[in-house]
């Protein structure tokens, strides 16, 4: 796919519309893309690369781009390997290239180039250049904060965004064009082919809170850099490129990373083994909307993706969590849920539980231990205790907790 930047700057990244699950974790069903960038200036900087499953197509562009010039330095600005596929290809092409990272980025890069070495010999009877994982042979620029490079009109400057949200990760600022490569920051699931710029918070939503959310401290630094830029274009790791008006991408990312609901909203999620925890879900989420209450999202704990409740979790202030009791504890895919709010830095939110059990309930309490482990969640009290099918003392005590929730 052709994405315009500007007549020096390019973009070579890829589409990838056949992988099912990103980092083996995630549903993906518009796929995703791995972008990559180019600069064509006196000298020539390839920013990232691309996840090996499509470094042929990513050669391609680069090839087409290059137009028969050689790749002076390679930005490398994440070592996650969806972005570096593609270096040992180039540093086999291209041996007078010069790698740019920071100290940590070299740290990592030899222990990836460690485990390629069979590829590279796979290479080499292809007629490639042998490559045997060793960086001494390789020029390096090991860059620190605000250090620059000129690469003739265009001069980009560093800025280090560890953990986001790895601890190598670094930003790229290109001055003349006032443009920022970004890393996985201000990325989005969806290949560029199928998904654009409209509606960009859905997805970028679900990428944010469960590959960077737990992160929000160093979101928050890098954020503090960004706004001292002057900013045209933001161009990101995954996902669209950002161009003007920046404002709602900046203010979405602020209100994320400092972990404040975006959206006033009640997410009613529920675990439910024959179906009677969820009928109770179901009626409260019904008593809300009775009570002139629209936004409302119900999720079955079982069969819904759980990246996309941990987004909802997120976004909205309020939540209501219905679950079957189970050994002792909770509905196993709700305790999964929990811990993962919990390692993504869940906080400052309300939320209500409802138990289900028959003889001896425990799903509020394993609830209420793994919450009260997190920051500022105020609790709807009482939690409703439901013996196997709702009663209607039950119904009368939902409809309380409809009207509290508004």
């Amino acid at each position: 796919m052709r994405v315009e930047i500007s007549e020096k700057m390019k973009y070579i990244g890829v589409d990838d519309t056949t992988l099912d699950l990103f980092e083996s974790q995630y549903v993906v069903p518009d796929g995703v893309s791995y972008n990559s960038y180019v600069i064509l200036d006196e000298k020539v900087a390839v920013i990232d690369t691309a996840d090996e499953r499509m470094e042929k197509e990513w050669l391609e562009n680069l090839n087409r781009e290059l137009g028969g010039r050689a790749v002076d330095y390679l930005v490398i600005q994440h070592l996650e390997p969806d972005h570096t596929g593609g270096i040992l290809h180039l540093m086999e092409l291209y041996p007078e290239m010069t790698l740019v990272g920071n100290q940590k980025t070299f740290l990592f890069l030899s222990q990836f180039l460690s485990q390629e070495s069979g590829l590279s010999k796979c290479r080499t009877s292809c007629g490639m250049q042998t490559y045997s994982g060793n960086l001494e042979h390789f020029q390096k620029l090991v860059v620190k904060e605000k250090d620059m490079l000129c690469l003739g009109e265009h001069t980009l400057h560093f800025y280090m965004a560890a953990m986001v949200h790895w601890p190598e990760v670094m930003v790229t600022y290109e001055s003349t064009e006032r443009v920022l490569f970004s890393a996985d920051a201000f990325g989005k699931f969806g290949a560029l082919e199928v998904a654009g710029e409209d509606d960009w918070a859905c997805e970028a939503r679900r990428y944010y809170f469960n590959i960077v959310g737990k992160y929000g401290i160093a979101v928050q630094a890098l954020l503090s850099k960004v706004k001292e830029l002057k900013l045209q274009m933001i161009c990101p790791a995954h996902g669209p490129i950002l161009s003007q008006p920046l404002e709602e991408y900046l203010n979405l990312y602020d209100t994320w990373s400092r972990y404040e609901p975006e959206t006033s909203g009640v997410l009613i999620a529920f675990g439910s083994f024959h179906g009677n925890s969820k009928r109770a879900a179901e009626y409260v989420a019904a008593r809300l909307v009775e009570n002139g209450f629209s936004e409302i999202v119900l999720r079955d704990m079982a069969r819904d993706d759980m990246s996309e409740i941990i987004e909802d979790a997120f976004r909205y202030d309020r939540m209501i969590l219905v679950a079957s009791s189970y050994e002792g504890g909770v509905f196993p895919q709700m305790k999964d849920f929990l811990y993962r709010l919990q390692s993504k830095g869940y906080q400052k939110r309300k939320v209500a539980i409802v138990e289900n059990g028959t003889w001896s309930p425990s799903a509020g309490r394993t609830i209420r231990e793994i919450l009260e482990q997190m920051k500022s969640i105020t609790f709807v009290e009482p939690m409703i205790t439901i013996y196997s099918v709702m009663s209607e003392c039950n119904m009368e005590e939902l409809n309380t907790l409809a009207d509290e929730m508004v």
